[in-house]
């Protein structure tokens, strides 16, 4: 597709296009480090998922991006995760460090954030395939250690259709696409570092 043809897509198509291979990269080397192994593996992953939410819970509470995106502060999900980390005892210690780490994150513009959030809410429809791993490998559930991958209770895919097309109704300029592409790249890029210090570190050798 021709740069031309590429800025006539919808933006979460547009998106999408620029950060396929990124994102495809990203889930094989998740599943690659076993995070569905034992319950020490996935508290790694748990981790890694804190960073990701505090990352995000500001852009969620975020009035102009409220604005832009209905229902948006519904969909943060960083209780549930924080509730999955006390299931599994990960220290108050650790839960501040990464805390601290995804509170690092601050997007430079209000495109690159909706980059970020575009990458986030993405997530969910992957996270059915997560759930359905933690409950058969794990004995986790709903309530127990992996509430943040539980989908909206309209559903999975149409709560993240409901999301894409109010991000595509917004009359954003050329130079608003690329800063949203550059949040999605950060998004991943962000993501990407955080499995390699969370999980890659700590992997079994059947991962490697």
């Amino acid at each position: 597709m021709t740069t031309a043809d590429s800025s006539a897509l919808p933006l979460s198509s547009y998106l999408k296009e620029q950060t396929t291979s990124t994102h495809e990269s990203l889930d094989q080397r998740i599943m690659a480090l076993a995070p569905f192994s034992s319950r020490e593996r996935f508290a790694c992953f748990l981790r890694m998922q804190l960073r990701l939410h505090h990352a995000t819970a500001p852009l969620y509470q975020n009035p102009k991006l409220q604005a832009l995106l209905p229902d948006l502060a519904e969909r943060n999900r960083l209780d549930a995760i924080q509730l999955d980390c006390a299931d599994f005892d990960i220290s108050q210690a650790q839960q501040q460090a990464d805390a601290e780490v995804g509170n690092g994150v601050q997007p430079g513009s209000t495109a690159e954030a909706l980059g970020w959030l575009y990458t986030h809410e993405g997530s969910t429809l992957g996270a059915a395939f997560l759930l359905k791993h933690a409950r058969e490998q794990l004995g986790l559930s709903e309530t127990f250690g992996a509430r943040h991958l539980v989908g909206h209770t309209d559903g999975r895919g149409l709560h993240w259709r409901q999301f894409k097309a109010a991000l595509d109704a917004l009359p954003l300029s050329v130079e608003e696409r690329a800063e949203a592409v550059k949040g999605a790249r950060d998004a991943f890029a962000f993501v990407r570092a955080s499995v390699e210090e969370l999980l890659a570190g700590q992997q079994p050798a059947a991962a490697v």
